[in-house]
């Protein structure tokens, strides 16, 4: 494979350039003609064409890198139902209205992978624009999403994906699939946004302040942080019976997600 730019470690990019690890990837979105594509992080466009191959309605292919974006739009200039968009993903999610239905790919970048996972976690309207999202992470941050209480990986990502998301995970990726090759292997996850949400907040960031705070000693018993969190009125919190000696990662997910709904009470 020819590579016309150095890829930048600024941008987290390393490039998947397995072609059997792609059509694998692409079987898991059922891709039709009726589809709307969105491709986070085109890079030099091989997991793009893979989608252009199952013939979506539209792709639209987000490329931060300049460069890349400028070789993109030659490589497609002859396709019509591609759009390449050359943004920032995370100003994308705040600012452009997306089409319904949306399915998602990305080989994130590795140093904002999170950040943009919380970003479509915590949109205000929900059900989201999205209806599907097939992301590839560094393994450790996979396990970390995909853990559960009373683990090592279990973490305040955990809570946030496991809120609103079914999450399901695919298969791992040897790092030798990359160029540049990566210290670590990389795992696929597929998301899809929960119908029933049974814990309904009125403003997502509170679940983000909640576990920040919480999560900030894992090792220490919750009770000091839940007081930095409700000051004098720590008795809001019992109905929930909560165990204040227990530490971060001893509380289900559903816990948090309720301290959460009690947090919101103190602005009322």
């Amino acid at each position: 494979m020819q590579i016309e730019n150095t890829p930048k470690k600024s941008l987290g990019q390393n490039f998947l350039i397995d072609k059997n690890i792609i059509n694998k990837i692409i079987e898991i979105g059922n891709i039709n003609k009726n589809k709307t594509v969105i491709e986070i992080g085109a890079g030099y466009g091989n997991l793009t064409e893979a989608i252009l191959s199952m013939n979506p309605k539209k792709i639209l292919a987000i490329e931060k890198d300049k460069k890349l974006s400028l070789l993109l739009i030659k490589k497609f200039e002859n396709i019509k139902n591609i759009k390449v968009i050359n943004e920032d993903i995370l100003d994308i999610i705040k600012n452009r209205n997306l089409n319904n239905n949306s399915l998602i790919f990305g080989n994130l970048p590795y140093n904002i992978s999170t950040q943009i996972l919380a970003h479509l976690v915590t949109l205000n309207k929900w059900p989201p624009w999205y209806n599907h999202l097939i992301f590839m992470f560094q393994k450790e941050v996979a396990d970390r999403i995909i853990a559960k209480p009373n683990t090592k990986e279990f973490s305040r990502l955990s809570v946030l994906s496991n809120w609103r998301l079914d999450i399901k995970k695919h298969f791992d990726v040897s790092k030798n699939c990359f160029f540049p090759k990566p210290k670590v292997n990389s795992t696929i996850l597929s998301f899809k946004p929960k119908k029933n949400n049974f814990f309904h907040l009125k403003n997502p960031k509170n679940l983000e302040k909640v576990t920040q705070i919480l999560f900030s000693n894992r090792r220490k018993m919750i009770n000091k942080n839940l007081k930095k969190l409700f000051k004098k009125k720590l008795f809001l919190l019992n109905e929930l019976n909560i165990d204040l000696k227990k530490r971060p990662e001893e509380l289900s997910n559903e816990t948090f997600y309720k301290i959460a709904m009690k947090y919101e009470t103190l602005s009322d």
